[in-house]
């Protein structure tokens, strides 16, 4: 019998993995890459009796294969926050699937476990831009503001490490990410003791002094579209800005947009936090897109669909 753990490289699925094997150590294979590599199941062939654990990545992007390990004799456990579509029925299927706007894959482990670990699971909440959600549980602990905030920015940079076009991008590959995270039951500890932290935190702040000097190529109450170059730095940091300008502005929506080097757009969407819905439905108009309710993206939008991407845009967070 083999073990897989497949997951998002993004905080979320690093600390619902985390969660997990604190609790349910497994000597498994990870199976991971940035955040928007998804369609994970298809590197997988497993056999009769293999344990397969799923992270924070839509099932419906991952329809036909986990159909398929299913028929191979596999088992499979599924956490996940984005949108499924039709979640099957299978004795060997076990699914925790809730895209409600403010659910994250983090949380949902968080409940599975009884709070044990819920400190791993405030960095992945925190990383995902649910921030009156996380504060509200640190509240109900006794958190301190410090410890708060420290829990905040290691899952802003977790977040953070976890974008780019190819793992070359990225300061750290996410499997090896959490292999640093692995031995620390208490997110502080990794904070205090591995020097990974610092680097992201210097990455970051180089990262978004660039990105803060671009101006906006469209600007109002409502709405707010940049566009990024094809740099590392740009692909690194267009998630966690779209983040931070969210927050800055929770009544208006934002869309970004990193120039490919291939042509075209790799598109980040935040929906309004004082409205988080309506990011998924936005992009699953094109190709490549899909994602959450608050939050989504387009892997790979034409050059050609700019102007229906920006109409679709206003369409729907108006």
């Amino acid at each position: 019998m083999a073990d897989y753990d497949l997951f998002n490289g993004d905080a979320d699925g690093l600390c619902a993995l985390q969660q997990l094997r604190l609790s349910e150590p497994r000597d498994s294979t990870l199976i991971t890459g940035v955040k928007r590599d998804i369609a994970l199941l298809s590197r997988v062939a497993p056999a009769a009796g293999d344990r397969l654990t799923v992270l924070d990545i839509s099932l419906d992007k991952n329809r036909a294969d986990l159909r398929r390990v299913l028929e191979a004799g596999a088992s499979v456990r599924w956490f996940d926050h984005h949108y499924a579509g039709e979640i099957p029925s299978h004795d060997r299927f076990e699914a925790h699937i809730d895209p409600r706007p403010d659910q994250g894959t983090s949380l949902l482990v968080n409940h599975a476990l009884g709070g044990r670990f819920l400190e791993w699971a405030l960095v992945g909440t925190f990383g995902d831009n649910f921030d009156t959600r996380a504060r509200a549980l640190a509240s109900e602990v006794d958190l301190s503001a410090r410890d708060t905030e420290a829990l905040r920015e290691l899952g802003i940079l977790l977040n953070y490490n976890g974008y780019g076009a190819q793992v070359s991008d990225l300061h750290f590959p996410p499997d090896a990410l959490f292999r640093r995270l692995e031995p620390y039951h208490d997110p502080r500890e990794f904070i205090a003791a591995d020097e990974a932290f610092g680097q992201l935190r210097a990455g970051y702040a180089q990262d978004m002094a660039l990105a803060q000097a671009l101006a906006p190529e469209l600007a109002s109450p409502t709405h707010c579209l940049l566009r990024l170059p094809s740099e590392p730095w740009a692909r690194r940091v267009s998630g966690v800005l779209g983040n931070a300008l969210a927050q800055q502005a929770p009544g208006r929506a934002h869309a970004l947009l990193t120039v490919l080097d291939q042509g075209g757009y790799l598109v980040s969407v935040r929906a309004p936090l004082e409205r988080p819905d309506g990011a998924d439905a936005l992009c699953r108009q094109f190709a490549t897109g899909g994602g959450r309710k608050a939050a989504a993206g387009i892997n790979a939008l034409p050059e050609s669909d700019y102007d229906r991407f920006v109409s679709a845009f206003h369409a729907a967070f108006t």
